[in-house]
C-alpha cells in the first residue's frame, strides 16, 4: 500500500485542525478564524500575482466567509458600541476583499491582513481570566461597574 505524501499531510492536517475546533475555546476559535484568514489572505495574493484567477477567487471568498463569521459572532450584548464598531470594520474589510478581488489589487489585500494583525494582537492580548466560559459573565459586570 503507498500513500501520497500531500493527500497525508492534508488528511493530517485536516484531523490537526478538527481536533483544535472540537476542544478549543470559543476565544481560541475566534484565533483560529483569525489564523485562517491571514492563511488565506497569503494564498490569494500569491494567486493574484501569479494570475491564477479562479485559484484567486476562491481563496478571497474563503476569506470573506471567515470575516462574516468573525462578525456574526460578535455578541452584542456586551457592549453595543464596541460591537458595531467591529461590524463596520468587518463590512470595510469584505468590501476591500471585494475591490481586491475584481482589481487584482494586492494593496486591498494587505491592507485587510494588517488590519486583522491588529485585531489578532488585540484578542490576543485578552486577560486569560477574560478568556474562558464565564468570561462574558465578567464582562458583563466589569461594564455595568464602569457604567456607575
Amino acid at each position: 500500500m503507498s500513500y501520497s505524501a500531500g493527500r497525508a499531510s492534508q488528511a493530517y492536517a485536516s484531523v490537526g485542525a478538527e481536533t483544535q475546533v472540537s476542544s478549543a475555546s470559543p476565544h481560541r476559535l475566534i484565533q483560529l478564524l483569525m489564523d485562517g484568514a491571514l492563511d488565506r489572505l497569503s494564498i490569494a495574493r500569491g494567486h493574484m500575482v501569479r494570475r491564477e484567477i479562479p485559484q484567486k477567487v476562491a481563496s478571497i471568498s474563503r476569506v470573506m466567509a471567515i470575516v462574516d463569521g468573525l462578525r456574526l459572532s460578535l455578541d452584542h450584548s456586551v457592549s453595543v458600541d464596541l460591537t458595531e464598531s467591529l461590524e463596520n470594520l468587518y463590512d470595510y474589510m469584505n468590501r476591500r476583499l471585494l475591490i481586491a478581488n475584481v482589481n487584482n489589487d494586492p494593496s486591498a489585500l494587505d491592507e485587510v491582513a494588517v488590519l486583522l494583525r491588529e485585531l489578532k494582537e488585540a484578542w490576543e492580548a485578552i486577560p486569560e481570566q477574560l478568556r474562558g466560559d464565564d468570561a462574558h459573565e465578567i464582562a458583563r459586570g466589569e461594564l455595568a461597574a464602569a457604567a456607575q
